[in-house]
């Protein structure tokens, strides 16, 4: 189930809320619990079971290195080797689920390429939706026990609600136990958190399906035609356009779930900080899928040492992290390629690019209309001739086995069409919708604005437009 749907707006939403709301409060985590199971069961039956596994899992270790704390092994091992088997044997359950399945096939498929012959075959099965995520925020709950930075869960309803809560179940925000600890025992909800939730939806809906869904067909276009004989303009055009999808995509869904979690009692953490208004790669991945960098910062790049153990150790590190950041979008190439393609920028700027690009904005906002596009691109094509091809006209170079005809028309034909949402796109991307918002969301004007986005969204739901979250994929 998604939350850009019939089913999800007008059927599992407000009968999940009137029950919610019904309840004392000492039941409500059981409710949201059930409600979370409900949701993602909807969409993924079959791995209900596997999320249920890994809440006992990841509960019993939390609790047993807890535990180890406070008292000696009766076995005579030692409080801290206890905790490291305890810590290690999460890990590998977390981290070996992840391998098995979204990455098992592809390193099957390396080993077949390598040998020449069909040496194991693919298993056939999907990926579980929001698995990356949720394993992330389990794995982050048992390092933090491990670290003693706070207390585990007061019970295993407490965790479950934490790891399976459905506004951020399946595209995060990936979210730390210790953000939304106090408000699994105590929490209130007032009418000024319901309004202000539900208009933090209503945006979110309208950027995930006036936005995301319309703007799609700029690179939708350009793929049917083909990239062989695209103009550069053409292929720049389509390069932003799916940018602007992407971002109002996967936006659209953290707004989203904000505004759910806020109508619930729970604050979660902000994941986008005007991404397109970064003036350099760094600052990029300071405002782009904030937790996922936090997450990434604090269980891997810190730990390895960050930038305390000189230059060439902070380089690996970041090597390190970036190979495990394009890992973690997806198991193919692409994937790979897009992660050194930053690790390549942000090691060039924290050597010596960054104090320039800092000292002339106009440039580095330039540099950066760039290279937004380009990454986008690396992470959308998975097939890597077609991948070469487009960054070869991307960048004006000749194409093997093109035809040579005059392909500019295309490019006026689609910028005419769509101007005016890439200009509205633009003007989205900045500070100013939110800043507005904040400022006059309680008017009844601003109301009646986000009524008509509403019902508009919902127009465009039932007339069955194309309405995928680009990010389930991850």
């Amino acid at each position: 189930m998604v939350f850009s749907s019939i089913e999800f707006l007008f059927r599992f939403l407000p009968i999940f809320l009137i029950v919610y709301f019904a309840v004392p409060f000492k039941y409500r985590n059981g409710i949201l619990l059930i409600g979370s199971l409900i949701f993602y069961g909807i969409g993924e039956p079959s791995y209900i079971l596997l999320m249920i596994l890994s809440v006992l899992a990841n509960h019993f270790a939390a609790m047993r290195i807890a535990n180890a704390w406070k008292q000696e092994d009766s076995s005579g091992i030692s409080s801290q080797k206890l905790r490291t088997i305890w810590l290690i044997a999460s890990m590998v359950f977390n981290f070996g689920l992840l391998f098995f399945f979204k990455y098992l096939n592809f390193f099957i498929g390396i080993i077949n390429d390598i040998a020449g012959t069909t040496i194991w075959k693919l298993v056939p099965f999907t990926l579980p939706l929001g698995i990356s995520f949720y394993t992330f925020q389990a794995a982050s709950y048992v390092i933090d026990i491990y670290r003693r930075k706070y207390e585990p869960a007061e019970g295993i309803i407490d965790f479950a609600t934490y790891l399976c809560m459905f506004p951020k179940l399946v595209e995060g925000p990936i979210t730390e136990f210790d953000e939304i600890r106090k408000s699994l025992r105590n929490r209130k909800v007032s009418l000024s958190q319901l309004e202000w939730g539900a208009t933090v939806f209503v945006l979110g809906l309208a950027y995930k399906v006036l936005l995301a869904n319309k703007i799609a067909s700029i690179w939708n276009t350009i793929m049917v035609a083909g990239v062989m004989g695209i103009h550069p303009l053409t292929a720049w055009l389509g390069s932003w356009g799916f940018s602007m999808q992407l971002f109002f995509d996967f936006f659209g869904y953290t707004l989203m779930a904000i505004g759910l979690g806020r109508i619930l009692g729970f604050k979660l953490p902000t994941n986008f900080r005007n991404p397109y208004c970064a003036t350099s790669s760094t600052d990029f991945w300071r405002r782009w899928h904030i937790t996922l960098g936090r997450w990434f910062r604090e269980y891997v790049y810190i730990p390895l040492g960050g930038n305390r153990k000189g230059k060439k150790r902070m380089i690996l590190n970041i090597f390190i992290v970036w190979l495990l950041t394009g890992l973690w979008h997806g198991a193919n190439w692409n994937f790979i390629i897009w992660g050194m393609f930053f690790f390549v920028l942000q090691a060039i700027e924290k050597l010596f690019l960054l104090d320039k690009l800092e000292k002339h904005k106009i440039l580095s906002h330039i540099y950066m209309l760039i290279v937004i596009p380009v990454s986008w691109t690396i992470f959308n094509i998975t097939d890597l001739p077609t991948l070469g091809n487009y960054l070869k006209r991307l960048f004006f170079l000749p194409v093997k086995g093109s035809i040579h005809v005059n392909t500019l028309p295309k490019f006026w034909e689609l910028l005419g069409t769509y101007w005016w949402l890439l200009a509205i796109c633009a003007v989205c991307c900045t500070s100013i919708p939110m800043k507005l918002l904040k400022r006059f969301y309680k008017t009844w004007g601003c109301k009646v604005i986000l009524l008509v986005l509403f019902w508009l969204s919902v127009y465009q739901i039932a007339s069955g437009a194309n309405n995928p979250f680009l990010y389930f994929k991850f």
